[in-house]
């Protein structure tokens, strides 16, 4: 087998392997917010992704160890690495688009947006849509160690504290995903959106390939000598970033448990038509959706981290999610508007901030 289709086909045997772990491996079952229409109850979830990525990890660490497999193998197949996961993110975008029922959209919407809201495989084992983001998680991860081992396999004697500092900031963000994972299962991409080219070729392509962008536009670059307070500062912002969208979505979760409840001590404050209530208190009071200030902080910070600010590939990270948040902001606006009616009109003038507060 040569190297290109050696790369090509990495992210597929990848994948059977993060899903054959999703599913042997031991799992909490825990209920979700998503209701079963034809029963009226939460699904209920198989949720294992700390332990997948530490099995994962631990291969891939044993790999290198034994000269198995070159630290950096990934990076130095990234290219035909990224096209084989864009062909099987086509696949199985197909796969789910087309074996399902029309909604009525046209074609080329529905298999964009997809058609199955919530599909599962091997009977309510694995929730496809969970398993994808679990799976583009671990994949980034070994995508940005490997990526990283390359930088120190070709500056040996003076590695970028950049890249360090890029790959934890970035591990935490990880880690933070998989530890918490329950908590999305109360977040925008579950409980509204359905599999199809969007969340299905995004978690296989775009998340574990694009997400690392900083590190295919530094990773062959020398130190560039970045001050320490350069670093304290990218550090700084991605920790404000972090803070920001982590509490947003744990307020969230913990207000779709318990409306009454109180967080970190806090009374929840709500606009309210006497059967449904907005949150309007908290990180909620601050802007309808500042957890996407945090996301975009988030990946600024990492962008600093690499201490190149003239280059443009790290900074690609940050305009895409200004780009994605802005116009699924506006969409949730839209949506939001439609479901609640007058009583949106009051939460808008409750919190009016759209993303930053006081700007925007």
């Amino acid at each position: 087998m040569n190297d290109f289709v050696a790369g090509f086909l990495a992210p597929w045997w990848i994948c059977g392997a993060v899903l054959a772990l999703h599913a042997l491996l031991p799992a909490r079952r825990v209920p979700g917010y998503v209701r079963d229409p034809a029963t009226g109850t939460p699904l209920r979830y198989r949720l294992n992704g700390p332990l997948v990525l530490a099995v994962t990890m631990g291969g891939w660490l044993a790999a290198g160890w034994s000269g198995l497999m070159p630290w950096d193998w990934l990076w130095d197949h990234r290219w035909p690495g990224a096209l084989g996961a864009c062909a099987l993110g086509l696949a199985v975008s197909a796969c789910f688009v087309l074996t399902a029922p029309a909604t009525g959209r046209g074609l080329l919407a529905d298999f964009y947006l997809g058609r199955r809201p919530n599909p599962r495989l091997f009977g309510e084992r694995v929730d496809v849509k969970m398993f994808l983001y679990a799976y583009g998680a671990t994949m980034l991860e070994l995508n940005l160690l490997s990526f990283a081992s390359h930088h120190f396999l070709a500056f040996p004697d003076d590695p970028s504290p950049g890249v360090v500092l890029y790959v934890v900031l970035f591990t935490w963000f990880v880690l933070d995903y998989l530890f918490l994972e329950r908590v999305h299962l109360y977040t925008y991409d579950l409980f509204a959106e359905r599999l199809g080219f969007k969340l299905g070729w995004g978690c296989l392509n775009w998340y574990p390939y694009f997400y690392a962008v900083g590190l295919w536009a530094v990773a062959d670059l020398p130190n560039p000598g970045s001050p320490a307070w350069l670093l304290g500062v990218s550090a700084a912002v991605f920790l404000a970033g972090w803070t920001l969208a982590r509490g947003a979505n744990m307020q969230k979760f913990a207000f779709k448990r318990d409306p009454a409840g109180a967080f970190l001590g806090l009374e929840p404050r709500v606009v309210s038509d006497g059967e449904r209530r907005l949150l309007c208190s908290g990180f909620w009071g601050l802007a309808r959706h500042v957890n996407y200030l945090g996301e975009i902080l988030m990946a600024t910070g990492l962008a600093l981290s690499l201490g190149r600010p003239e280059l443009v590939g790290p900074w690609l990270y940050v305009l895409y999610y200004v780009v994605l948040l802005g116009f699924r902001e506006r969409d949730d606006d839209r949506r939001c508007a439609e479901k609640y009616g007058a009583l949106w009109e009051e939460y808008r003038a409750a919190v009016p901030w759209r993303i930053v507060p006081r700007v925007y």
